[in-house]
């Protein structure tokens, strides 16, 4: 059986961030997920985390100036001290929140920026940012997004990802498989993530191309929970979509998995 977990940056979104663990718990979820929880404290999310009996599966890094445009600092040459800084800051929130995963957002590429650059820049940053997550039991998530939803963005393909997983070579880095990204930039979802299986810890999922409930769109998603299943995935998946009409009434897809 798949383990949802209630994307709260999406889902919920008729009320203020804070009382979305609340819903997320009534509406029949066990684990939430989302994009930063850096402008609470980390003590409030705790609490809501405690008071609903909800575990937290994800976050990311800080992104740097979300505001105007930045999404992510890993690739950008020149803010490693700032990319290191956003590390330490998510290891501080996820050692008192009990996540064990965190995403490392790869960044917009600058124009004219050389891509050998880039790529050195981001490899030597995913790699020490792996190893300070190890040194506290938490496994860094790449995740590739497709070019139409962010333009310009750093990593954008699963076998680059892996590429890059291996060239680190640390144990705690992991795909972060997302099948509305996968689907909109690549195709062939089902058999892509039995192939890459080894490499995934974390996935997500949307209907597609409108990215909202995920039994809309032309992915059939019923498929994709039964190979799940099959292949032996045991880990969480995200619920990163925007509902079409309202969260609570666009939840009929996940009512034979409500607690």
């Amino acid at each position: 059986m798949p383990n949802f977990a209630a994307n709260l940056t999406c889902l919920f979104t008729e009320l203020p961030f804070m009382e979305r663990f609340a819903a997320a718990a009534r509406a029949g979820f066990r684990a939430v997920e989302f994009l930063f929880p850096y402008a609470y404290t980390v003590e409030s999310i705790a609490a809501e985390l405690r008071n609903n009996a909800l575990t937290l599966v994800l976050f990311n890094m800080p992104p740097g100036d979300w505001e105007t445009g930045e999404r992510g600092l890993a690739c950008l040459p020149g803010r490693e001290k700032e990319f290191a800084a956003g590390v330490d800051a998510a290891i501080a929130y996820a050692r008192v929140l009990g996540n064990t995963r965190v995403h490392a957002m790869a960044g917009i590429m600058p124009v004219g920026t050389d891509a050998a650059e880039l790529e050195r820049t981001y490899l030597a940053n995913i790699a020490a940012a792996a190893e300070k997550c190890a040194a506290h039991g938490l496994t860094m998530c790449l995740e590739p997004i497709n070019r139409r939803s962010m333009p310009g963005y750093f990593l954008t393909r699963q076998e680059q990802a892996v590429r890059y997983i291996q060239t680190v070579g640390a144990p705690n880095l992991v795909l972060q498989f997302d099948f509305f990204h996968v689907q909109m930039e690549e195709g062939c979802v089902s058999l892509k993530f039995r192939e890459l299986l080894p490499f995934i810890g974390h996935c997500q999922i949307a209907g597609i191309p409108g990215r909202h409930e995920p039994d809309t769109g032309e992915l059939h998603y019923a498929y994709i929970f039964d190979q799940m299943d099959a292949l032996g995935y045991a880990g969480y998946t995200g619920c990163e979509y925007n509902p079409a009409a309202g969260t609570e009434n666009g939840l009929g897809w996940f009512a034979p998995w409500r607690k």
